[in-house]
């Protein structure tokens, strides 16, 4: 399993329509094969600052959503939203001490 992490920032007055598209999206992505959970949180402080958390089976997993036309739809209409670069990183679970 792997975990992923994307940070976006939008233009203050495109917040809502990146809620909306989300809101829509969301149980596509779910549902997609190898998505194990979706998460959208907020930066509170910040207001058009979110990330979205995710959980896949497998790195092979999340290219292949990467390379579906899910994402391509999605990621267009996000991107157009977009007032920063957004960043992604794949995590791992830290090693207990």
């Amino acid at each position: 399993m792997i975990n992923r992490i994307v940070k976006m920032e939008f233009d203050p007055e495109k917040v809502p329509a990146f809620r909306e598209l989300f809101n829509k999206q969301q149980h596509l992505i779910r549902h997609f094969p190898g998505c194990l959970h979706l998460e959208l949180w907020e930066h509170a402080a910040s207001g058009n600052t979110w990330f979205t958390f995710s959980q896949w089976e497998s790195e092979a997993a999340l290219e292949k959503y990467r390379h579906s036309e899910l994402f391509r739809e999605t990621w267009t209409a996000t991107r157009a939203l977009f007032n920063g670069k957004p960043a992604a990183w794949t995590v791992l679970p830290a090693v207990k001490l």
